[in-house]
């Protein structure tokens, strides 16, 4: 087979032909023609016609390499007059509308970006990283357009962190099929307004259950926008404030102590932040030694602590109520102060935390996808606009489809 007919079958030409291949300047040049008495497609309307008003200078497509060798597209593109538009320039099938790199090249450049950084993909095609953005944002728009939707029964919504200075993005995902719903930049009211205007009522009312955490946005635009959605209070953000008031007993008792007695309390940090279950030998002997021998409030905590873990046994609102209340009644007696301030910020959300015993959801999925969309934001070193970093997102961890390529 001749490289001229595998260049033609390759880009699927119906009305254009490949007059001839030659090398120049150490890259592969086909030259592309129109063939005669073959109508061609309106660029505006796709509607097929034969009239030719008149031709554009020459232009060049970058393709897919043959080997080691670039392979570039020249041709000069035809205005046709369309009976329903006027003068248009003719309807391309390699290439996209105001791109100068081939659907193939832009497939393989899609695909790779999801792998390695926009740079290194630039890198490994010979493009200047600005292609390379224009074609993952063009990916990302289409694969938006065309993505299988589902009514949505359970979401999460948190944040992540996108710059210093308490800047973040708001990530909506849906918890029973492990997919990314929607971003949104910042996590203040108007955000949370953008994505329920987006959502829509009709979309809204198949939700049933929102996990998030105790953010008063979240507590006040929820019930604002979705009064019969069940709000449930994340466990991995419920369980972090409880770990947190254990580190402030543990490093109150760190100061106060002295002697032999705060040489053997030296790097316990994790022995009492650790499930007793994930916790090796060595560490249940001396956790063991710690709290047998050491009359300090720090052991008072740990207990507390996991008097507290066992709340996410229960089954049961009815059983789980009075435990979680008696518990309350003991943080409260407890004469420390971190766990004071947890259990009244355990009153003030304890209807979406029993909640938890009915429906056993957690955002521990969406937390995952955070850690994903912080790869992709190391793996770049950052990037230049929040728009770059969206679409790098939703490329990377959104599970879009890619437009084939036909």
């Amino acid at each position: 087979m001749r490289l001229e007919t595998c260049i033609r079958k390759g880009l699927r030409l119906k009305s254009h032909r490949v007059r001839e291949v030659h090398e120049d300047a150490g890259r592969l040049v086909a030259e592309i023609e129109g063939i005669e008495g073959r109508a061609l497609t309106c660029g505006q309307c796709s509607r097929r016609t034969g009239r030719v008003h008149s031709r554009r200078p020459v232009r060049e497509w970058r393709d897919l390499s043959v080997r080691d060798q670039p392979l570039v597209l020249r041709y000069a593109p035809a205005r046709v007059h369309c009976a329903a538009c006027g003068p248009r320039v003719e309807h391309l099938p390699w290439a996209h509308k105001w791109q100068r790199i081939t659907k193939a090249l832009a497939d393989a450049i899609a695909r790779l970006s999801r792998q390695l950084t926009w740079k290194e993909t630039a890198a490994h095609y010979g493009v200047d990283w600005k292609t390379v953005v224009a074609v993952v944002k063009r990916a990302v728009a289409w694969g938006l357009r065309h993505r299988p939707w589902k009514p949505l029964h359970v979401i999460g919504i948190d944040e992540v962190s996108r710059a210093k200075g308490q800047r973040y993005l708001t990530l909506v995902y849906d918890l029973r099929r492990r997919q990314l719903v929607w971003i949104g930049e910042n996590r203040d009211a108007a955000t949370m307004t953008q994505f329920f205007h987006w959502l829509g009522p009709r979309r809204g009312r198949s939700i049933q259950v929102v996990c998030c955490d105790m953010w008063a946005i979240y507590l006040a635009a929820v019930p604002e926008h979705l009064p019969r959605a069940q709000v449930l209070f994340d466990r991995f953000h419920v369980v972090q404030h409880l770990n947190r008031a254990v580190d402030e007993v543990r490093r109150e008792t760190w100061r106060k102590l002295s002697g032999l007695t705060k040489v053997a309390f030296k790097r316990t940090r994790w022995l009492w932040l650790k499930n007793p279950w994930a916790l090796t030998r060595p560490e249940k002997r001396r956790l063991s030694v710690l709290c047998g021998q050491t009359n300090q409030p720090i052991v008072r905590a740990y207990y507390l602590k996991e008097a507290f873990q066992r709340f996410w046994d229960y089954c049961s609102e009815g059983w789980a109520r009075p435990y979680l209340k008696q518990w309350l009644w003991w943080a409260s007696h407890s004469r420390l102060a971190p766990f004071v301030r947890f259990a009244r910020m355990i009153r003030a959300h304890l209807d979406g935390i029993l909640a938890w015993t009915r429906l056993h959801v957690s955002n521990g999925a969406l937390e995952g996808m955070n850690n994903k969309v912080k790869v992709v934001s190391h793996r770049a070193f950052g990037f230049r606009t929040i728009d770059h970093y969206i679409a790098a997102i939703w490329h990377g961890c959104g599970g879009l489809p890619l437009e084939p390529v036909t």
